[in-house]
């Protein structure tokens, strides 16, 4: 078995610098360029994949005051970490009602590159009122923010739901250990028609 050398090692962090910085920049440049069409585009096809995939979150959604998409927020970094995404508010009915974006930084022990999708489920006026009045929410003040996954109708029902907001983390791809919404802030935009 070879031993690799330090330089060898550095060579491959300095490949994945690199490979993260180009990846996070075209993503952002090709969300930044999104329309508020194509956002609302995204934002159906993502509910359909949710929708077929979780159990439960179709009939969870139709009961809450809101559901705030983020279909694609891509994430990458070593060390320093950064994500970023746009997606759409919906009222009941399915009308969009607002544009959003969701930015978070971390740091620590991480590399790679991933991107996911997910949903906040508002489940009350309160929770809604504060998403629509705040100049930006920031995950892990306010609301409280419950995250389900699949099995959540094992222990909860959609009748036991009814405050607060619910998040549905989906569509993964990549390679990052670590996925959470703690810390991301969500800020109202307003993207060309």
């Amino acid at each position: 078995m070879e031993k690799r050398t330090s330089r060898e090692y550095r060579r491959q962090a300095i490949a994945l610098i690199l490979a993260t910085v180009a990846t996070i920049t075209l993503n952002a440049r090709a969300a930044l360029a999104a329309s508020a069409s194509e956002i609302d585009g995204n934002v159906s096809a993502a509910l359909r994949t949710l929708y077929a995939n979780t159990p439960g979150a179709q009939d969870l959604a139709a009961q809450a005051k809101g559901v705030l998409v983020f279909p694609n927020i891509v994430k990458g970094g070593f060390i320093v970490a950064g994500q970023y995404g746009d997606g759409a508010l919906r009222h009941q009915g399915g009308r969009t009602v607002g544009y959003y974006r969701s930015i978070a930084a971390s740091y620590g022990l991480q590399a790679g590159v991933q991107s996911f999708g997910y949903a906040l489920l508002f489940m009350d006026d309160e929770s809604l009122a504060h998403l629509e009045q705040s100049r930006g929410w920031e995950i892990g003040t306010g609301p409280s923010v419950v995250v389900l996954d699949r099995g959540f109708g094992k222990s909860m029902s959609t009748t036991t739901l009814r405050k607060g907001v619910y998040a549905f983390i989906f569509s993964q791809k990549g390679l990052m250990a670590g996925l959470g919404l703690q810390g991301s802030k969500i800020t109202r935009i307003t993207p060309d028609q």
